[in-house]
């Protein structure tokens, strides 16, 4: 199945998908990440494998076995006992697609959910980050049921991860986000410098400043933050029980109470700002994508402008 078949596959009302996808657009993707790993890739990039290289790794005694045109004879002189080189191996760029499954990302209540929106920056994301034998990672979070795929060489990891989104969610899948603890694990899945690319709505505790401080140690992080409008302000309706998709937890209240959306509104922005300010602390970069209008569109323009 082709990235362009699956933007089609599995589409109904409730679930529109992240809508058109045009080419010219994923080709302005494609530049604009492609200098960016480019960066990566001159002069600092480094791997924890050995192999053929041109980066000194290590010099060590020589063994039998050991390559005889790899000894370095200036220390075998100066020791008197046979070392021989070891280099870096010069690998390919590896990103890594950290997404947020998490009960509150079926919310939407403009042309698309907060999910459709992060499946397509998956796709763009996926059909750009294995293009020339690139590897592409995909850890999700959020759900009962967390899981990860190893870097990996063509699609099919990122299409088993989109028939899964697109599966009808249960009351199993309820519990609270922990975006700290899959920081976590791909800092320690991680072995090489690489593209982490964080597609989420960023609700919840704060308890990922630390992990992603550890992995902004030795890895490119790009925030992308997904948002819906009512999520941040509520209409006048009447009465409404709002549930918390994380937790279940419901409450009842009066959207015609003026002082009740003013705090409402207070509260959200408050949330928000604390999300950016966090990021910007830490030097991240942080684009916003809504739930209407060109979401493809601003995350282009968001990745020129980063670039330059």
């Amino acid at each position: 199945m082709t990235i362009h078949r699956a933007l089609r596959a599995g589409r109904a009302a409730h679930r529109p998908g992240p809508g058109p996808m045009p080419d010219a657009l994923l080709r302005a993707l494609d530049v604009s990440i492609g200098r960016r790993v480019e960066g990566l890739l001159a002069g600092d990039y480094r791997s924890s494998a050995q192999g053929d290289g041109t980066e000194l790794l290590l010099v060590r005694p020589y063994v039998p076995g050991d390559d005889v045109r790899r000894i370095d004879w200036n220390v075998t002189a100066r020791t008197g006992e046979p070392h021989v080189r070891v280099h870096l191996a010069e690998r390919v760029l590896v990103t890594w697609l950290v997404l947020d499954t998490s009960p509150s990302m079926q919310f939407g209540t403009g042309e698309r959910r907060k999910a459709d929106v992060a499946e397509g920056v998956a796709i763009a994301v996926g059909h750009l980050a294995t293009r020339r034998g690139n590897r592409l990672g995909i850890a999700t979070f959020g759900d009962s049921q967390p899981s990860a795929v190893p870097p990996t060489q063509g699609r099919l990891g990122l299409l088993g991860l989109l028939a899964r989104l697109r599966a009808e969610p249960d009351d199993a899948r309820v519990g609270a986000t922990s975006l700290g603890e899959a920081l976590s694990r791909v800092g320690a899945l991680a072995r090489q410098r690489a593209l982490v690319v964080v597609v989420s709505d960023f609700r919840g505790p704060l308890d990922w400043r630390k992990p992603l401080l550890q992995l902004l140690a030795r890895h490119d992080v790009v925030a992308v933050e997904i948002r819906d409008r009512r999520e941040e302000e509520l209409p006048n309706v009447g009465a409404l029980w709002l549930v918390d998709p994380e937790t279940g937890r419901q409450v009842r209240v009066d959207t015609r109470d003026e002082g009740l959306r003013a705090r409402f509104a207070d509260a959200a922005a408050q949330e928000r700002s604390g999300v950016a300010r966090v990021l910007s602390s830490l030097g991240v970069r942080h684009v916003v994508l809504p739930t209407s209008g060109e979401w493809l569109r601003s995350l282009a323009v968001f990745l020129r402008r980063a670039r330059r």
